[in-house]
């Protein structure tokens, strides 16, 4: 047995680095090919001063795009001759991640020939995209480590979304709004709870279900009643976006990290504070001992099901908060299905971060960068029609799933129900 694991790390090992290598030299030629072919004397500038004005004043950043492009072309091709013949061992997935990173900078350099692109609009834009996905996925690692797999984030992203306009609009108030998206959330959190703790039923199918229902029953309403008097229920009172004093006036990071509304303030504290309790925390220990071995927890005297139940509902409420993002942020007022999907890209993240606060919230941004840098993109003069930029989320999203989630190691009780002897 251990000759026969002897002989087969290295032939994995030599895989991984031959598909690490492909992809690599697959990048150089796409830099070289496309991304390095401008005018001559083309420059492109990144601006890092925030348009609505600053304390003190960054130079921008002006670079001549072709030599920028070669140059990084050629880190590539040295990275990719490494990895054929010889890797990088351990480092080989962030070095991977480097020649990604290398690609998306000669690609904007590209797009930005001969234009101007603002980085604190872009990173901004990032962070502000990866706030719903962020919240859904501190729902899936609530749920999750609890051994409960919700497929429903998305319907609760939608759920919030809606009633999070509706009662701010019914109220006047965006902070009541708030929490009737987080109720909303938790409703379905506690639907699915009774559905997969208390009649066992199939995890998978009764989050498909309760994110059908959600979509559907939203959708009538909307179609409905909101079309019909949208003053009365569909104009919801926004957070006003804020600033930290001091921080705020940073250069660069200060726009880019401190001025958020709330919402997005809320989403950096739920990291935080979820990582401390998960992991500094008596509570934390039990809930994830009841996502591990049940029934050794059940024998020192946690209250296995209990647990779940308030896992799956505190989840819940994360998801809330980020649907209720898309009304009383980003939009102010509720349309179809207007989560876009990015219910299931907070699965993908908690998949990425190996159900890890930290670690998905890292994925979440990298796919908010997606959706960000697409929209900086529709801006500049680029041969690329704007509809097929916006399908960069989704894309970044299978193609980072698929290279870097690898073999994981779920909780292991997930998605199996606890019957009590």
């Amino acid at each position: 047995m251990t000759a026969t694991m002897t002989t087969q790390a290295p032939e994995a090992l030599a895989r991984r680095n031959r598909r690490f290598g492909v992809f690599s030299l697959v990048c150089a030629v796409v830099m070289a090919g496309v991304f390095a072919r401008v005018p001559a004397g083309a420059q492109a500038t990144f601006v890092l001063t925030d348009a609505r004005g600053a304390a003190v004043t960054v130079p921008n950043i002006v670079v001549n795009v072709m030599p920028v492009v070669l140059a990084m072309t050629a880190i590539v091709l040295a990275i990719a001759a490494m990895q054929f013949t010889r890797g990088f061992g351990r480092w080989s997935v962030w070095v991977a991640g480097a020649v990604a990173a290398l690609l998306v900078a000669a690609f904007l350099t590209w797009a930005a020939a001969d234009s101007a692109v603002s980085l604190i609009a872009l990173f901004r834009g990032t962070i502000r995209s990866a706030t719903p996905i962020a919240l859904g996925a501190m729902c899936g690692v609530l749920c999750e480590r609890a051994g409960v797999i919700n497929i429903a984030i998305e319907g609760q992203l939608v759920a919030g979304a809606f009633t999070a306009a509706v009662v701010s609009t019914v109220f006047a108030s965006a902070w009541i709004g708030l929490g009737g998206g987080m109720l909303a959330g938790m409703l379905i959190g506690g639907m699915l709870a009774i559905l997969t703790i208390k009649f066992h039923a199939d995890q998978i199918v009764s989050g498909v279900v309760l994110w059908v229902l959600s979509v559907g029953s939203t959708s009538f309403l909307a179609s409905q009643v909101l079309a019909r008097d949208a003053a009365a229920y569909n104009t919801p009172v926004r957070f006003p976006s804020l600033s930290i004093p001091g921080l705020a006036q940073i250069p660069f990071l200060g726009p880019v990290l401190f001025r958020h509304t709330i919402i997005g303030f809320a989403m950096f504290i739920a990291v935080v504070a979820l990582t401390y309790a998960l992991f500094q925390t008596r509570w934390g220990l039990r809930l994830r001992s009841v996502g591990e071995h049940p029934k050794a927890a059940d024998t020192v005297g946690i209250k296995v099901l209990a647990t779940r139940y308030k896992a799956v509902i505190l989840g819940g409420a994360f998801a809330g908060i980020g649907g209720a993002w898309f009304t009383l942020d980003a939009t102010g007022q509720f349309s179809r299905e207007m989560s876009g999907g990015r219910g299931f890209i907070a699965l993908a993240a908690m998949l990425v971060g190996r159900y890890h606060p930290v670690g998905a919230f890292g994925a979440a941004i990298l796919f908010g960068f997606a959706s960000g840098l697409a929209t900086s993109v529709q801006r500049l003069p680029v041969p690329i029609p704007s509809t097929l930029m916006l399908t960069a989320p989704y894309v970044i999203t299978i193609l980072v799933v698929a290279g870097l989630v690898g073999r994981l190691r779920p909780p292991a009780a997930g998605g199996k129900p606890y019957i009590k002897e």
